[in-house]
């Protein structure tokens, strides 16, 4: 569908569903160094199997037909947190992707058309290209951490400062903490379990069952999960996204015991050595906010912080705000964190559904 036009460059929608046209989208974003794997069709698709938020993929073309940018969307509808549509839904990235400037803007300006066709919601783009004047930018309230991946485990190990290694040292002399890594069945439900504690730990919904193995499925090769386990009890838990040479570790947690094993630390740092045998270059810890006990502890392993900037626009003004540093939420949250695990599971993941 031409969602706009002009002399040299069209901007369509692309049928996720066409194989030529999902080929052409993904070769795209993998040929550019700003690509990631929330701007792939394998996330818009994975995201719509687990949540059933509509996904729309944007792509700038010119006459030859060659891509020339491309604006990843879902359109998300909730009853507790609003509708918007959001570049990408569940991920830390996903914004405007594009060869000019001028792409982006024509970019922008139709998912603001198409916002205003659904209603006036508003639009979020989490990074990528500057989408214009009318958009603001928020930049600082999120950090992202990223570092290149030492050339062995010993070089890893002294990359890590002197305090912190400390803590790691602890763990690789555990002889009880093991950690191995997989796909299949047994690997999403000890992930599930470990994941869904860690988050109630910390006042937040989790997210639906659905998501973790829709986006295992769709990424194959390229997703795993790493458990490290006391004994045969697992304790940590991560799942793990490569992309373009980046370890992506991107929803983990441990269970309470993990902080007196440091088996979170353990997990992380043979996660690198992992990602040094897939051939990775860069490992990715994520983004935290700003001034937050997260950001602090991926400081303390050796990661600089760089400010991420992501963009929004309403046609009211009025932008979401789900920041769980809101005031209003910090309530619900201190009483999230005292439900039963069984409780929370069953309520969270419809919650959860709607932050998008």
């Amino acid at each position: 569908m031409i969602v706009g036009t002009g002399a040299d460059m069209a901007i369509t929608t692309l049928d996720l569903a066409n194989p030529e046209q999902a080929s052409a989208a993904d070769a795209f974003v993998r040929a550019r160094p700003d690509g990631t794997p929330f701007h792939l069709t394998a996330w818009l698709s994975a995201i719509h199997r687990a949540t059933g938020h509509k996904p729309l993929l944007l792509a700038a073309v010119v006459p030859s037909g060659k891509i020339s940018g491309l604006l990843p969307l879902h359109h998300l509808k909730s009853r507790l947190f609003g509708s918007a549509m959001i570049s990408t839904a569940f991920a830390v990235d996903g914004g405007i992707l594009a060869d000019d400037p001028r792409a982006a803007a024509s970019l922008a300006a139709a998912a603001q058309q198409m916002a205003r066709e659904r209603g006036g919601i508003p639009v979020e783009l989490r990074g990528g290209a500057a989408p214009g004047e009318t958009w603001e930018r928020r930049e600082g309230e999120h950090l992202g951490f990223v570092r290149p991946i030492a050339t062995d485990d010993e070089a890893e190990l002294l990359a890590i400062p002197r305090k912190h290694r400390a803590e790691l040292r602890k763990a690789l002399a555990n002889s009880s903490l093991t950690a191995k890594v997989g796909r299949d069945a047994e690997f999403l439900r000890a992930h599930y379990r470990i994941y869904a504690e860690s988050v109630r730990n910390l006042g937040t919904p989790v997210f639906p069952r659905a998501l973790f193995r829709s986006v295992l499925e769709a990424f194959g090769d390229d997703a795993d999960i790493l458990l490290v386990l006391d004994g045969d009890r697992p304790v940590s838990a991560v799942l793990t996204l490569y992309h373009a040479g980046r370890v992506m570790p991107y929803w983990g947690g441990g269970l309470a015991v993990a902080r007196q094993l440091r088996s979170n630390e353990l997990m992380y740092y043979r996660l690198m050595a992992h990602g040094r045998a897939r051939g990775m270059s860069h490992f990715d810890f994520g983004r935290s906010k700003a001034n937050s006990g997260q950001a602090a502890w991926k400081k303390s392993f050796g990661f600089e912080p760089h400010p991420l900037g992501y963009y929004c626009w309403s046609p009211d003004g009025a932008a979401r705000d789900i920041s769980p540093n809101n005031p209003k939420y910090q309530r619900r949250i201190d009483l999230w964190k005292k439900l039963p695990l069984p409780i929370a599971n069953l309520i969270g993941p419809p919650i959860a559904r709607g932050l998008g």
